[in-house]
């Protein structure tokens, strides 16, 4: 017998995976994760037997529903099920997937259209964090044409704007979680952020690379990828963090002068191999850190006078820009950031319903409010 459960795949950004309502998912966490691999196919190493893409940016999920909160219309919460492992992590969040919730949520009636745009305010409930989405709703209607682009993924689609607010600390409560610009662990000169995700950041050069290179070139570097889990692992530490073996928080970043027209070259890791484009999160925190003096990525940004608060971040699918709205202090040379924000474009690809073993389900208790 199989348990049959509403969903809509929809591609989010460069991701993609299920959207879910939390109703139609059961209420206790380690049941919901049990059903969440199943749906994906985890733990085999191609999911062969679910719908996930055996690729951490095709294996992910997104539970949502009506929000109780003041001021607030969408909960939301995302989960990055493991590929060839029986593990879901619901401690990151992901902003690519972040921008399906909006479309989803009006398509889903949960939310009513505007005309021509429709704002929603969402809250993160991976990071505590409000995120405000601006969809493109013309006659009161989602649409998914346009001219926005992001590189990445093929074509273009309507622009959906993402603001984080007051986004600096999502995990650790700080924006820069050690205390300093600057820390050097492994001989290596990082600096560990905090905002909208925490990731630490050091230079390619330090490490032996450009920060050019491909993302295959990165992922057959086995030294590479082992010094840099050694570094994320003892910086996490510094950050209050924990023992993080296993856990896919903070991510780390390779960053170098630009090659192109952008602000900053980096390459992202996810964290133990190296992203195909670069996640929203990471690209905001960057986006944050190329704007505190002192910091590695502060040192090898371009720096535009003109838009100061605009990074443009060179990826290797492409370029991401990022717009950081912020505030100096007379005291202080780090700014504070009130809003980061970013462009995406999001489709849906399949509705219907996925289809589990009884097994599976069985036992669950009540299903989420």
């Amino acid at each position: 017998m199989l348990t049959n459960i509403p969903c809509l795949l929809m591609r989010g950004g460069t991701s993609k995976g299920p959207y879910f309502l939390a109703e139609d998912l059961p209420a206790d966490p380690a049941m919901r994760d049990r059903v969440l691999l199943a749906v994906m196919g985890s733990p085999h190493v191609r999911q062969i037997d679910g719908i996930g893409g055996g690729d951490s940016l095709t294996s992910k999920a997104v539970i949502l529903g009506r929000s109780a909160r003041p001021g607030i219309d969408i909960d939301y919460l995302f989960a990055q099920i493991a590929v060839g492992k029986g593990a879901v992590d619901t401690a990151p969040n992901c902003g690519n997937m972040l921008s399906g919730v909006g479309p989803f949520a009006i398509e889903r009636g949960l939310v009513a259209a505007g005309d021509p745009t429709t704002t929603i305010k969402i809250f993160n409930l991976n990071t505590a964090k409000v995120i405000e989405a601006v969809v493109q709703t013309p006659r009161g209607v989602v649409t998914y044409d346009g001219d926005a682009t992001v590189d990445g993924v093929p074509g273009s689609g309507a622009p959906i704007v993402l603001n984080f607010l007051n986004a600096a600390g999502a995990k650790t409560g700080k924006l820069l979680p050690t205390g300093n610009v600057v820390d050097i662990i492994d001989d290596v000169q990082v600096s560990c952020v905090d905002l909208s995700s925490p990731l630490v950041f050091a230079t390619a050069v330090s490490l032996g690379k450009t920060a050019y290179e491909s993302k295959r070139e990165l992922d057959n570097d086995s030294e590479l990828l082992r010094r840099l889990e050694g570094i994320r692992q003892r910086a996490a530490l510094l950050m209050g963090m924990g023992d993080v073996t296993g856990k896919v928080l903070p991510k780390f970043a390779l960053v170098a002068p630009p090659n192109g027209s952008g602000n900053i070259a980096a390459r992202y890791f996810v964290p133990w191999n190296c992203h195909s484009a670069f996640a929203v999160t990471g690209a905001l925190c960057l986006g944050a850190a190329a704007n505190i003096p002192g910091t590695v990525a502060h040192r090898v940004a371009r720096h535009d006078r003109a838009n100061p608060g605009v990074i443009v971040v060179e990826h290797p699918a492409g370029q991401l820009e990022t717009r950081m709205s912020m505030r100096t202090s007379p005291n202080s040379e780090v700014p504070s950031f009130e809003r980061a924000g970013i462009v995406r474009t999001a489709r849906p690809l399949l509705a219907g319903v996925v289809h589990i073993p009884d097994d599976v389900w069985r036992n669950s208790p009540k299903k989420a409010a």
